[in-house]
């Protein structure tokens, strides 16, 4: 499970992503001038030290964007090129933010709950009477039901392909769709697929190509 504190951030991170999307190339076209949340989605750090949460928004030129961030109490050596900034979380201190598709940790996790058919972990919010479960926005379910993969993904090599990042990890090549509202065709491989308040059947968020 993921605990959320109730906390203030600065800059909170609809501006880092408001900042970040315009760099990409293949996203700067669907940004438009605002962003909002539809919801987002979370896995769990088998460590317990980076913060995992998947991002899905929508845009003033209609677009609806997937984007994973990791949050970490330090810097992530070899990631520079991923970093959004950091930012000040009042309970945590001072959090680093990466564009997931450069962590190795969130993509281990990816690659898990596509293999073996897991899902979203609960989000539990800190509250003075104790914590309380928060509905989720964003379900996310596996289409697999396989073993969990070994050994364990440690390095990562992402490239962008489209509107899309294609991460090659230890013997897996995984997909994480980005633009989706875009017309998608299944391949057949095995995937994550999402469904949040807006959509009348799953959509295709990343698979193992």
């Amino acid at each position: 499970m993921a605990i959320i504190h109730q906390a203030t951030l600065s800059p909170s991170k609809l501006e880092m992503l408001g900042e970040y999307l315009p760099t990409i190339e293949s996203l700067a076209g669907l940004v438009g001038s605002d962003l909002s949340q539809i919801g987002s989605y979370r896995f769990d750090d088998p460590a317990g030290e980076v913060g995992i949460e998947t991002h899905i928004l929508t845009s003033s030129t209609g677009a609806v964007l997937q984007i994973p961030l990791t949050y970490r109490n330090g810097p992530l050596e070899g990631a520079e090129a991923w970093l959004l900034g950091s930012m000040q979380h009042s309970v945590l201190g001072t959090r680093w933010v990466y564009d997931a598709c450069g962590d190795a940790v969130y993509v281990g996790e990816l690659v898990r709950v596509i293999v073996t058919g897991g899902s979203q972990v609960a989000l539990m919010v800190e509250t003075a009477d104790g914590p309380v479960e928060r509905e989720p926005t964003v379900t996310v379910r596996g289409t697999g039901s396989g073993a969990v993969p070994e050994p364990s993904i440690t390095q990562v090599v992402p490239e962008g392909v489209g509107t899309n990042t294609r991460i090659a990890a230890r013997g897996h090549v995984v997909v994480v769709r980005h633009a989706l509202d875009e017309v998608w065709t299944d391949s057949g491989s095995i995937a994550l697929r999402g469904t949040w308040a807006a959509l009348t059947k799953p959509v295709t968020l990343a698979f193992l190509a």
